[in-house]
């Protein structure tokens, strides 16, 4: 294996076998990254529909068969139940642990959803000579719930979760545009500049993710997240649902380029 470049199906076997379980930022450069929603038959239209309506937070780039831990088309034969690094599971819309394998928790009847990651577009964020400080400091991105509502579908509803990356105010209109053309990954920013804004109290201390480093001068950039989902379940409280760890992702063979406009 190579070990200093490796590609997503490497990777996704180290993730397999439990070598890595931390948090996805910077790997496999150049590739998608997808976040993660199962649930329970009985609810996957109504999720679907609410990812419809919200597609900013939640773009979906595959859904499963009922009962189907097999990926098709974002990665092949990647299993959604042991290729994630960490998830999360839900009962009630109450996380009761996080574990590293979700293999003892599948059921046939749950459908899984594979949302756009922002890690997607840091690719092209550092290619423009713009700074993805979570990536220089080696953490997870941060992200926090916001004020901004959601449009509800069936049982699902809630505001948005949003990441943030700081930069030179120089550096904010490229950062638009580089991900601006990426919308299959969050697209552009849904807020600049004053967290309070969007309901935000301390950039310092995020709901999910870890804080990284803001320096003087420089803004504060949210873009859509897709722990999103996460919010939605927590608020819907269907009776079962496995999630993604924020930050611990499915690294996809699919090219950043061909998520492009």
């Amino acid at each position: 294996m190579n070990d200093i470049n490796p590609t997503p199906a490497q990777v996704r076997e180290k993730i397999r076998q439990g070598i890595i379980t931390g948090q996805t930022a910077g790997m496999c450069s150049g590739y998608a990254q997808a976040n993660l929603c199962v649930l329970p038959r009985e609810y996957a239209y109504d999720f679907l529909l609410f990812a419809q309506r919200n597609p900013a937070p939640c773009p979906i780039l595959e859904v499963s068969d009922p009962g189907d831990r097999l990926l098709h088309t974002i990665a092949k034969n990647a299993d959604v139940a042991t290729d994630f690094p960490k998830y999360r599971i839900y009962i009630d819309g109450v996380m009761t642990e996080e574990v590293t394998d979700a293999s003892f928790f599948w059921r046939e009847d749950l459908v899984s959803f594979l949302i756009g990651c922002s890690f997607s577009f840091e690719g092209e964020l550092l290619a423009a000579g713009i700074p993805v400080r979570h990536i220089e400091e080696g953490r997870n991105v941060p992200m926090f719930l916001t004020n901004i509502p959601c449009q509800p579908a069936g049982i699902f509803h809630g505001n948005m979760v949003v990441s943030m990356r700081p930069m030179p105010a120089d550096q904010v209109v490229r950062a638009v545009n580089a991900t601006a053309a990426m919308p299959k990954v969050h697209g552009a920013p849904v807020h600049i500049g004053d967290p309070a804004g969007i309901g935000i109290a301390d950039i310092h201390c995020p709901d999910f993710g870890d804080a990284v480093t803001v320096y003087p001068g420089e803004v504060p950039v949210f873009w859509p997240c897709g722990v999103t989902p996460q919010a939605a379940v927590m608020a819907a409280k269907p009776s079962f649902a496995i999630t993604h760890a924020p930050g611990h992702m499915l690294i996809t063979d699919i090219p950043n380029t061909a998520l492009k406009y």
